[in-house]
């Protein structure tokens, strides 16, 4: 850690208490690779998160299997994105958050650190609602209870912090694999059409034309890159303890590209199969209007006859929550310090993000129940999308600055698609948000 320190010049390292604690060692490739696999499941997790579900489910029962080609669509920006950010933190040393701070006036900073507070908070918001949910769905218990229990999960992470990162990435590995594990099954009882899959994974000219189907696509394009994200990513990827050489940081890059493709890959798998679901599920059976996870659970068990169908559908959610909390805690240390250069211990940062978010959906489900938690749920992909612009902008930027960063700067090609990239999803949001806004 002395090394990493002194090869860099910032006031302090990002994520200091686990920042080059997982040693890269091994004579072989392969082996300096294993050492890299773990960051991007933290990252693959907010992009299978409860906030996703909803616009999955609703695209695939309207639509059926047409969509996936905006999943497909989004997940590939997703992999360009987060590769930039891995870049970011290896080349510089710095998170996001620190690197805006090194480059931009005070106002700016300010700026930017309220606008990501407040889509963690929302992006928090989101994981209250789907772990309430799924409480409610396996155990029956209310909406307002299931919310003030989430607060609870506060002592889970202290304790999985405490015995050290790598069992942390294995608790988010373990957590996502049962999410998949329950699509997997839920995708055979479903038996959707392997031709019809396929099809829709081509563009269709069906989702310019159709104004409906559009502005889903765009619902699914632009909730699924999460601006936290960026920021998380460019600094949990410095756990790794790489030599400061620009060779073994080259290495690095490339590692942790591979980590993050892999995981995202995985993410891909689990929107995809909630969409197919829904679609092979709904669809095809004339259901075209299940938009909310609390009708799809009741809807899944008879339509497939086979009632593990709903069961597997509400633990998957579980697991998605609980999982989505931790990576927000992350990224809430990590933009308090890197953008105040204030520390707060992890438990307490933790407890004011989580009240915050826990408040407005105690109170609203227990004046409007479900529906009006499912409305709170679309309101906070909109604050998410509002966000957005402000963590890609200065993220593409930085990565793609050869001035600043050498060789380790992001190629041309990768720089000109990436500002593509950033147009596309800055537009598409803009559409999203002001489409929202005017019902």
């Amino acid at each position: 850690m002395a090394s990493r320190a002194s090869s860099i010049a910032v006031e302090a390292l990002s994520l200091a208490d686990v920042n080059a604690s997982v040693q890269v060692r091994g004579r072989t490739p392969l082996r300096r690779l294993l050492a890299f696999i773990g960051p991007g499941y933290l990252v693959a997790v907010g992009y299978m998160d409860p906030g996703n579900w909803a616009t999955d489910l609703a695209a695939g029962s309207a639509y059926g299997y047409t969509l996936l080609s905006a999943v497909l669509l989004s997940s590939l920006m997703a992999v360009l994105l987060q590769s930039l950010s891995a870049r970011l933190g290896i080349a510089t040393g710095r998170d996001l958050a620190q690197a805006c701070r090194a480059h931009y006036p005070p106002v700016v900073n300010l700026t930017l650190w309220a606008v990501c507070e407040l889509a963690i908070i929302a992006c928090d918001l989101a994981e209250v609602i789907g772990t309430a949910i799924a409480l409610q769905l396996l155990f029956g218990l209310p909406l307002v209870v299931g919310a003030a229990l989430t607060a609870a999960d506060v002592l889970l992470i202290l304790l999985l912090q405490q015995r050290g990162f790598r069992q942390l990435e294995a608790f988010v590995i373990a957590l996502i694999t049962i999410v998949a594990a329950c699509f997997a099954v839920e995708l055979f009882l479903a038996g959707p059409d392997p031709a019809a899959v396929a099809a829709g994974l081509l563009p269709s000219p069906a989702i310019v034309t159709n104004p409906g189907m559009l502005y889903l696509a765009i619902g699914i394009l632009g909730a699924t890159v999460m601006p936290h994200n960026l920021y998380l990513h460019s600094a949990i990827v410095q756990t790794r303890a790489w030599a400061p050489t620009r060779a073994a940081k080259r290495e690095a890059i490339r590692f942790a590209t591979i980590d993050s493709t892999l995981a995202l890959g995985l993410a891909f798998f689990v929107n995809a199969a909630i969409l197919t679901l829904a679609a092979a599920a709904f669809h095809t059976t004339g259901q075209t209007e299940v938009a909310e996870i609390q009708d799809a659970y009741r809807l899944l068990a008879p339509t497939l006859g086979v009632g593990l169908a709903s069961t597997l559908f509400a633990l998957a959610l579980l697991a998605s929550g609980q999982n989505s909390t931790i990576t927000a805690t992350l990224a809430g240390q990590i933009v308090m310090e890197g953008f105040l250069r204030l520390r707060l211990p992890p438990w307490a940062r933790r407890l004011v993000t989580r009240l915050i978010a826990v408040v407005p959906v105690i109170v609203v489900a227990w004046l409007a129940g479900e529906g009006g938690t499912a409305k709170l749920l679309i309101l906070s992909q909109v604050v998410l999308s509002l966000q957005l612009p402000f963590a890609v902008i200065p993220l593409v930027r930085f990565a793609t600055d050869r001035a600043r960063l050498g060789d380790l700067a992001a190629p041309r090609w990768v720089a000109a698609l990436a500002w593509i990239v950033a147009g596309v999803i800055v537009a598409l949001n803009a559409k999203l948000v002001v489409g929202l806004l005017l019902g």
